[in-house]
């Protein structure tokens, strides 16, 4: 898509079907590298959950989650970064930037679904240390698996060295190298 055909949503005194086009100092409300990482990663995200859905190897109830579309980024969020020898909420909860409130109702979603367990922290009994269920352990070998061939297909699709460029900026844009 050019720049140049980008245009904005027509304005209320505009008729329904014209459309303005954006001034050059106001095309980077469409087109930016913000927006370009966070379709990419939208596309990338959607694009896994629908190998999951078609994957025989996804538990079925997980299966139907994902081909249903149940399942959100912070589900995905969760899922992703959850360690294997577990956490505390909060520690969930910073880490994913969102409140302690929106996090544990996503792990009472998780763990209704039989993802993960709460269980008393080892440390501070007041505690709740989430950790995967043997379901959320398939459910994350099915992720794993979905991941790596959306990668592959992204290699396919823009060529080894792009797909190569690609991870190592996005690596050194992330640890601000």
């Amino acid at each position: 898509m050019s720049l140049h055909t980008l245009t904005t949503p027509p304005d209320r005194s505009d008729p329904p079907a014209a459309s303005t086009p954006l001034p050059p100092e106001l095309l980077w409300r469409q087109m930016h590298l913000g927006l370009q990482m966070g379709r990419a990663l939208q596309l990338f995200d959607q694009r896994v959950l629908s190998l999951m859905a078609a994957d025989a190897r996804t538990p079925l109830a997980l299966s139907n989650l994902a081909a249903r579309q149940q399942i959100s980024a912070a589900h995905i969020h969760l899922i992703r970064h959850l360690p294997l020898a577990g956490a505390r909420l909060t520690e969930l909860a910073q880490q994913a930037a969102m409140s302690k409130q929106a996090m544990g109702d996503l792990i009472d979603q998780c763990a209704a679904w039989g993802l993960v367990a709460r269980s008393p922290d080892p440390v501070d009994k007041r505690a709740r240390h989430i950790t995967f269920t043997p379901l959320g352990l398939d459910w994350l070998h099915a992720f794993g698996r979905a991941v790596a061939q959306a990668e592959e297909e992204f290699r396919a699709q823009v060529g080894n060295d792009v797909a190569t460029v690609v991870a190592l900026g996005l690596e050194a844009y992330a640890t601000g190298s």
